[in-house]
């Protein structure tokens, strides 16, 4: 006789499909441990009659949970928590801040096949316009409008992935040693470019919000006396910021604070560079910066953090003064997007996998946070909305012992070192754990190892202290 299942079935709440619902639900249980690996779940139609849903439901929904490696079906008996996977490789990287893997192949396989009975050769023929056909940008102009801003679709750039778009803001904004400030712990990404291009970043003080208005109207003020009081030498002043899930502390800014960086740019007449590559985790009813001054803001986004990191497409909106300098140094750094990615595109877009995609992201990154805040108690920084990386702030001593320590028992954190535009300013620094790239069984491990870590020699009280 089979054993009943331990499992009380269950269905989260929130807005998104039923299916979804239910494997957040058993997702989340399974990570907090209220059921064990090995565990028995409820047969497909016992379950469907407990929680008065369809059979069909049921169904997708333990499909993805095996898909994602949280279940496993044995022919002739059932469906089991998984037991914990083999070894994996012997370093955990929480380096590379990437989603996880929710595209299984059959899902890629049937796109693909899809996709080689509309593969015209005439595509591969020609190069395509730099900025993107007028149809793909108009169906990212949809896709942006549906959660975040509604713009023309003329106004869309498409770029080889969300870091090629701020490359293309940058050196349109950026022209003619123009002062480009950001937050005093900032985006490695930003770092690079601006040593590439051959700038000084000026760093701006962080609260829990992120950049600091009255900190930023200090840096340009301070900034423009020391350049002789008579203006900003060089060109107009750049602002770049991260108001959603900024990187590396996760914080993320209110709609006050939106407002008020806004009004400080306006009164300095500065340009806005906002990377909002983590727009998939924002409120809905959060407005972007450029939504709030388009006159003088550059919008960066992709889909490689909300869908897949292989769909390297980027997108850049332009302030309308500035929009064919874009397209020029669009232009000059790249000739076009690939066929094949934009063709990928179109279709996740038409089919709503796109969609569907982006709700499992958004699913498994609450998983994955409420996992690392279980595992690390007190020690995180507490964020508006979960994402795929999170900070432990503590001292630079502190934080370069426990990477030091880290490694040595093959866990790959961000250098505390990366971030890093002006320590004396920020005050306070720490380390960037990125959530998306392990299995849940090796992420487990790797936050269990790093808090036995922190609370040995390797970490102190301190770290447990206010970010600023």
């Amino acid at each position: 006789m089979r054993q009943p299942s331990p499992w009380s079935p269950r269905i989260a709440g929130g807005t998104a499909p039923l299916f979804e619902r239910l494997v957040t639900a058993l997702a989340d249980d399974i990570v907090q441990g209220r059921v064990a690996p090995g565990d028995r779940l409820p047969p497909h139609r016992e379950l469907a009659w407990a929680l008065e849903i369809g059979l069909g439901t049921v169904t997708r929904a333990y499909a993805a949970l095996e898909r994602r490696g949280l279940v496993k079906s044995v022919h002739g008996r059932g469906m089991f928590v998984a037991l914990p996977a083999a070894p994996e490789p012997a370093v955990v990287d929480l380096c590379v801040n990437a989603p996880p893997r929710l595209l299984d192949t059959p899902l890629l396989q049937a796109t693909l096949s899809r996709l080689a009975s509309r593969i015209d050769a005439v595509d591969f023929s020609h190069y395509a316009p730099a900025a993107g056909s007028p149809q793909q940008r108009a169906m990212m102009a949809r896709w942006l409008a549906e959660d975040r801003l509604q713009v023309a679709p003329d106004q869309v750039l498409l770029c080889n992935g969300g870091q090629h778009a701020l490359s293309v803001a940058v050196a349109t904004a950026c022209r003619g040693g123009a002062p480009v400030f950001t937050e005093a712990l900032t985006y490695p990404g930003m770092i690079t470019i601006a040593r590439h291009a051959g700038f000084d970043l000026h760093g701006v003080a962080l609260d829990d919000q992120g950049m600091r208005p009255d900190a930023l109207d200090r840096a340009l003020h301070d900034h423009r006396r020391s350049t002789g009081g008579g203006g900003h030498t060089g060109g107009r002043p750049v602002v770049y910021v991260t108001p959603v899930l900024h990187n590396p502390t996760a914080r993320s800014m209110d709609r006050a604070r939106r407002a008020a960086i806004v009004a400080v740019c306006r009164s300095h007449d500065a340009l806005i560079i906002e990377d909002d590559v983590y727009s998939v985790f924002a409120e809905p009813d959060m407005p972007p910066l450029a939504d709030l001054a388009p006159e003088r803001c550059f919008y960066v986004t992709g889909l490689s953090k909300c869908l897949s990191p292989g769909l390297r497409i980027g997108a850049l909106v332009a302030p309308r003064s500035l929009a064919d300098a874009a397209l020029s140094a669009l232009a000059a750094g790249s000739t076009m997007v690939g066929p094949l990615n934009c063709l990928m595109m179109e279709d996740w877009f038409a089919d709503g996998t796109a969609r569907m995609l982006a709700r499992a992201i958004r699913g498994e990154s609450r998983t994955r946070s409420a996992l690392a805040h279980r595992l690390l108690p007190g020690r995180i920084s507490p964020t508006v909305a979960p994402g795929f990386h999170v900070w432990l702030p503590m001292a630079p001593a502190a934080a370069e012992a426990l990477a030091l320590a880290a490694a040595a028992r093959g866990i790959r954190v961000t250098p505390p070192s990366a971030p890093v535009v002006d320590m004396r300013i920020a005050g306070k620094g720490g380390i960037r754990l990125c959530l998306g790239g392990p299995s849940i069984e090796a992420l487990t491990g790797a936050l269990a190892t790093l808090a036995g870590l922190i609370g040995s020699d390797h970490g102190d009280s301190r770290a447990a202290d206010p970010v600023y």
